[in-house]
């Protein structure tokens, strides 16, 4: 294995990730620090992440994921970042692709990563996960996430993005109640990001939004095929939405 000639910071937000942490924390091996933003884990994450010696946790209320992601950028030393999230994990050949790639003197800026999907450890390959990506290595100086996206974070590059071939395992979905859970919470954080952008809540727009949504995960976007997993997410994905105009309902009330 090439020695990186990059230093790296590792980025990772946290609540209550016992079960993931110390995984997530081997993915970060070639980094010279990892940065952990805790939002008060009331579990054993602090007390495992704190026996590796290249951690550095700084605990912060949660408000919303993009104010942690940017509060870790904040407190990285290193232009170079990788931000993985608890449930993500790299392989060896995104490892060797990630050095390889950061050893060029021809790379660009921001690396998106595409994502192999899990649900309950097996494997999800449509549902709409099919070209599911996300930015997870780029430069601090070149990018900064868009403080009024309160969640499905979106990066704001000003520099050269390139796409790296081996994927990410994105362990999203350990039980469907969890995911759920997951999904209603995502969906009232979008419900106040609309209203804060001045939108009107109306029973019309959620019915038609949380309809078409089911339809494009389960029939366009080939969840059928996908067994009961894929019927699942596929609900799961329109309660989101559903929930997403139950909480622009209440912010205008």
């Amino acid at each position: 294995m090439p020695e990186l000639t990059e230093k790296v910071s590792g980025l990772i937000i946290t609540y209550n990730e016992e079960k993931n942490i110390r995984e997530v924390l081997e993915c970060f091996d070639f980094c010279d620090e990892i940065v952990i933003i805790d939002s008060f884990s009331s579990d054993k994450t602090l007390e495992i992440a704190d026996a590796n010696p290249k951690v550095k946790i700084i605990q912060n209320v949660f408000e919303d994921f993009t104010k942690q992601r940017n509060l870790a950028l904040d407190h990285a030393k290193n232009d170079w970042v990788l931000f993985l999230d608890g449930d993500e994990r790299i392989t060896p050949l995104l490892r060797a692709e990630i050095i390889n790639e950061l050893n060029k003197s021809d790379k660009k800026d921001a690396y998106y990563f595409y994502r192999k999907f899990f649900f309950a450890g097996k494997p999800i390959h449509f549902s709409g996960t099919q070209t599911d990506k996300n930015f997870r290595l780029f430069r601090r100086s070149k990018a900064r996430y868009i403080s009024e996206k309160k969640v499905h974070e979106t990066l704001d590059v000003s520099g050269t993005i390139g796409e790296l071939e081996n994927k990410l395992l994105h362990f999203s979905v350990s039980d469907y109640e969890s995911y759920k859970h997951k999904m209603i919470h995502y969906g009232i954080l979008k419900g106040q990001e609309l209203s804060n952008k001045g939108k009107k809540f109306t029973t019309i727009t959620q019915y038609t939004k949380t309809a078409f949504k089911f339809f494009k995960a389960y029939i366009l976007r080939l969840g059928i095929l996908d067994g009961k997993e894929g019927y699942q997410l596929s609900y799961l994905q329109a309660l989101s939405v559903y929930e997403t105009y139950e909480s622009l309902k209440r912010e205008q009330n």
